[in-house]
């Protein structure tokens, strides 16, 4: 086993040689890269993409991300394909080969069927001068000095410098589409990430209480409608206008003042002016909202008027966060 500084210098080596393998692909994003992202945006077919081993793995990835951000994209193993998968290739799809040395044999064998199907071809290869990179339309280099693993060999740096590639031409085609925080929404309704794009504040307050009590109500009446309504605090209302919120907080710190509790009412202990927030408003902003003024719940107005509360275990049982 490595000692403690041995394993961290390791690992510091392993990211910096990755991230030097990124930054040479820079001089990469040439012409040809353009032209690709040309091609694909122009296609009214999909994009198909294949490899073989670790290639892949980022392959898949690469497919997930472009159908994430709104460029229709498949995954076909190059194995696969080679035993009936061609099948799913239809006449107007761009077709993404992935490879480091472009010479594997499954791509050698590959490469002939998808000529003869004439669709256009794009080489994602780490060897410009290739049997992958030759027979294809296009090429996009992702050639890497080294790879990070000490004997050359795992591949590490280059499959990091083909995934940042992917997502590079991801990005360019997810601005040529003018995919916007909406389009992404709709394509992520499962995830927080979705949640912080769609999710409204109307879509939790109305599962709460909705605390109130007049500004002339007395402490036992304010302590009752804090603790039946389990949300920490109450809105404090005058003739049916909102004028105040009093926290648990703030119950506390007029107990501990000692004055007479029969003389107290709920105007004199509330919080003039509250934070409030209409229900049509995502709930990523009540959230940025609370942080700011470091508070668990905010009181929900609708055109003005105070319909409830929404409280930030709402919000974290969403996991927005």
């Amino acid at each position: 086993m490595k000692s403690a500084g041995e394993i961290k210098q390791i690992a510091q080596r392993t990211i910096r040689d990755e991230s030097e393998a990124i930054l040479g692909l820079i001089e990469h994003v040439n012409d040809d890269f353009y032209r690709c992202v040309e091609l694909i945006f122009h296609s009214t077919g999909r994009v198909i993409i294949t490899g073989i081993g670790k290639s892949a793995h980022i392959a898949n990835k690469i497919v997930s991300t472009l159908n994430s951000t709104g460029t229709r994209a498949i995954f076909l193993h190059a194995a696969d394909a080679i035993h009936g998968d061609l099948g799913m290739i239809r006449d107007d799809d761009v077709i993404i080969c992935i490879s480091k040395s472009g010479e594997t044999p499954e791509i050698k064998v590959l490469l002939p069927l998808l000529k003869l199907l004439g669709n256009k071809l794009i080489a994602m290869v780490g060897n410009p001068s290739s049997y992958l990179a030759r027979s294809a339309d296009l090429v996009i280099c992702t050639a890497v000095p080294k790879e990070a693993c000490p004997n050359n060999l795992a591949p590490t740096s280059s499959t990091a410098a083909q995934l940042a590639m992917g997502d590079a031409l991801a990005v360019c085609l997810l601005e040529c589409h003018g995919f916007t925080m909406e389009d992404f929404a709709r394509y992520h309704p499962g995830g927080s990430l979705g949640k912080q794009l769609y999710l409204k504040v109307s879509d939790l307050y109305i599962n709460n209480e909705v605390p109130r009590i007049d500004s002339m109500a007395d402490v036992s009446q304010t302590i009752i409608e804090i603790s039946s309504r389990r949300l920490g605090a109450t809105a404090v209302m005058e003739n049916d206008q909102l004028v105040g919120i009093i926290t648990d907080g703030d119950l506390r710190r007029m107990l501990q003042k000692n004055i007479p509790l029969e003389t107290i009412r709920a105007r004199d202990i509330m919080t003039r002016n509250p934070r409030t927030i209409e229900k049509d408003t995502l709930v990523s902003q009540a959230l940025d909202v609370m942080r700011k003024n470091n508070i668990t719940q905010l009181l929900v107005l609708e055109e003005g008027r105070y319909v409830g509360v929404i409280h930030l275990h709402d919000i974290l049982k969403e996991g927005i966060i």
